[in-house]
């Protein structure tokens, strides 16, 4: 039985007993004992036990781990401290720098954020080495697309960033008008010159915030 060890080990507490989830956790058994397999075994469930479910401000919404050794961690676009920064994490500092004028560093570790109450979750939450989405299709979308229905019927507002198309499918889930959608292109390198730079999430989340009365996100990763 999977343990978070916060509010969400009773919110998902049907979907780890439920007969697909069983299936799942099969299918990962036999393939982190055949295969490498991102993130550890310990690490999957990461962006979960950093950010509880009441205290969720922002979801940011990616695909899959990312599948080179020593990134993944379990939490969408975050890297191991130490580990350089991927494509895609550059272009996000480069609209937070080009936002809000601050300086990143050099660090990937996104953990500040999940701190703060920002949800870092992949849609598919493990990966072969070297094979992206290879285990699309094994459950684990049925699994997150449980966590955005949970998340939407939060009375208090959450702020979900959707970006690419497979997040933007996701937009259909979040139905409470409570909540707010921001969506924008990725930030790949492939697509973010198409809607990602100079979308302005990073200060609308911050602007919704203190309209609403919350403390902002401190975007900043020295």
């Amino acid at each position: 039985m999977v343990r978070i060890g916060n509010d969400w080990d009773e919110v998902l507490k049907e979907e780890f007993n439920s007969e697909y989830y069983q299936v799942l956790r099969g299918f990962l058994k036999h393939e982190y004992s055949a295969e490498t397999v991102y993130p550890s075994m310990y690490d999957i469930f990461n962006a979960f036990k950093a950010t509880p479910y009441n205290d969720v401000k922002v979801v940011i919404l990616g695909q899959d781990p990312y599948h080179q050794p020593s990134q993944a961690h379990g939490m969408c676009f975050s890297v191991k401290p130490g580990v350089r920064l991927p494509p895609s994490l550059k272009n996000i500092y480069r609209e937070i720098t080009n936002e809000l004028g601050i300086q990143m560093g050099e660090s990937g570790y996104l953990m500040p954020w999940a701190k703060q109450g920002v949800l870092l979750m992949n849609t598919i939450l493990t990966v072969r080495r070297g094979k992206p989405m290879s285990h699309e299709g094994y459950g684990w979308e049925r699994f997150t697309d449980a966590v955005l229905k949970k998340l939407n019927e939060r009375k208090k507002p959450i702020i979900f960033l959707l970006w690419g198309a497979p997040a933007r499918k996701k937009a259909k889930l979040i139905t409470n008008r409570n909540h707010i959608i921001l969506e924008a292109a990725h930030p790949s390198p492939l697509s973010a010159y198409y809607g990602f730079f100079g979308c302005g999430h990073f200060a609308k989340v911050n602007e919704i915030l203190e309209r609403m009365g919350e403390k902002p996100i401190d975007w900043q990763i020295k």
